[in-house]
């Protein structure tokens, strides 16, 4: 895996097709790290990064789909979410950027799960979204859904990545009706936990 560059940051609705124009292929989420907890949807991840923002674009296929969290800074967790940690290259910070299906975003940063600093508004508003199904809330819909979110990150946000990124990307909706938690690259925990920059992994930035 290698994350391509782009000379221009396109607009957030146009992420998806301009990643197929250039070519550039889904990573599958599929590490099912927990026994107790075998679900798992098809989730796919692909990046690229300009001089100026993380592109980044999901694409899920599950059973069942929920957004009760429109607002940013909600427990979208519990929602269809997807979901990408980030080492900022400041020791062990790392910035966790959580997005449920309609592209409602919580984000913070720090050392370790009980150390987090919620990013301020004008941050978090400053990353663009876009999302299949809309950015209105909905209750649950026990059917088949697809849904895809793009998002641009500003590279102020995350710390300027120099020739490689390290992070892992997740899946999970823990209040669905099945709970899961998929990750990119694997994790080896007892019980499922996403805040482990011990595992995440270094991809080249091209």
């Amino acid at each position: 895996m290698k994350i391509p560059y782009l000379t221009q940051t396109p607009l957030t609705n146009d992420i998806p097709a301009k990643f197929d124009t250039y070519g550039i292929p889904f990573e599958k989420v599929c590490c099912v790290n927990w026994d107790t907890f075998p679900y798992c949807p098809e989730a796919k991840v692909r990046l690229a990064y300009t001089e100026s923002h993380l592109l980044v674009h999901y694409s899920v296929d599950e059973q069942s789909v929920r957004a009760q969290f429109e607002n940013d800074g909600g427990d979208v967790w519990t929602d269809s979410c997807m979901e990408i940690f980030i080492a900022t290259g400041n020791g062990d910070n790392y910035i966790n950027i959580e997005c449920n299906c309609i592209g409602t975003l919580l984000v913070a940063q720090g050392e370790g799960r009980q150390n987090r600093t919620r990013l301020p508004k004008e941050q978090v508003d400053s990353i663009k979204r876009w999302a299949s199904l809309g950015r209105k809330s909905f209750p649950q819909r026990e059917e088949p859904t697809h849904w895809e979110v793009a998002l641009a990150i500003p590279l102020e946000i995350i710390g300027q990545p120099k020739e490689s990124l390290t992070f892992n990307v997740y899946k999970c909706g823990d209040a669905l009706p099945t709970p899961h938690f998929l990750s990119l690259f694997p994790i080896h925990t007892a019980e499922p936990d996403f805040h482990q920059p011990r595992f995440f992994q270094k991809v080249a930035l091209e």
